[in-house]
């Protein structure tokens, strides 16, 4: 097995750094548990920051009638860490077992490193489109209830390795790994909504 999560990310084309091995269905350890914690506030934080003081017409400033505005950007954010919540999270404990013998860091250091990198862009798929279900003024705060799940579900959980869930381009992941690609989704569209604030026609307060 530990030869398909090789395949999975030598057809990703990725660099990764290699780490220690951690054996599946095995608790995380203390120190792996807060480094996803602190992965998730750190990265609450910013987005945070990223959208404070904006006005309406800040919120909603699109570059051109086919990107997304940053209210748009949030609302995907959201959505998409509510259904990563309801279709994988949920159903965690009943997924096929982990094998013994996966080398999951190998995993973990590619959801960090390929999901926040915005050198490769591509449409989000339909469900997670931004269909305006919230305010602008709204999404904010839709978003960090939805955070304050994923945290719950982090501090409660004890077995997040011993299950896997087929990403559809990242290949089979754990439930560690699943929280680590919400938080870096997150750092990725809050890199989208620096690159809306830089464009030279962003309305000024």
């Amino acid at each position: 097995m530990r030869r398909n999560v090789l395949t999975i990310i030598s057809l990703l084309l990725l660099p990764v750094l290699f780490g220690g091995f951690t054996r599946a269905g095995q608790s995380i350890s203390a120190a792996d548990k807060e480094k996803a914690l602190r992965y998730l506030n750190d990265t609450r934080a910013r987005l945070v920051e990223a959208v404070k003081g904006l006005t309406a017409d800040q919120l909603t400033y699109k570059q051109s009638p086919y990107r997304w505005s940053i209210a748009e950007i949030l609302e995907h954010i959201t959505v998409s860490e509510q259904l990563i919540q309801a279709n994988y999270l949920a159903r965690l404990a009943s997924a096929p077992s982990a094998p013994q013998e996966r080398d999951s860091t190998q995993v973990d250091s590619m959801v960090v490193s390929r999901v926040p990198d915005r050198s490769s862009k591509f449409p989000a798929p339909e469900p997670l489109q931004p269909t305006g279900r919230w305010a602008p003024a709204e999404v904010l705060q839709k978003f960090l209830d939805v955070r304050a799940k994923t945290i719950a579900f982090l501090e409660s959980s004890a077995d997040l390795r011993g299950h896997l869930i087929s990403h559809p381009v990242l290949g089979p992941m754990d439930g560690y790994q699943w929280v680590l690609t919400i938080a870096a989704h997150t750092e990725r569209h809050t890199k989208q909504i620096a690159e809306v604030k830089a464009d030279p026609h962003f309305p000024v307060e």
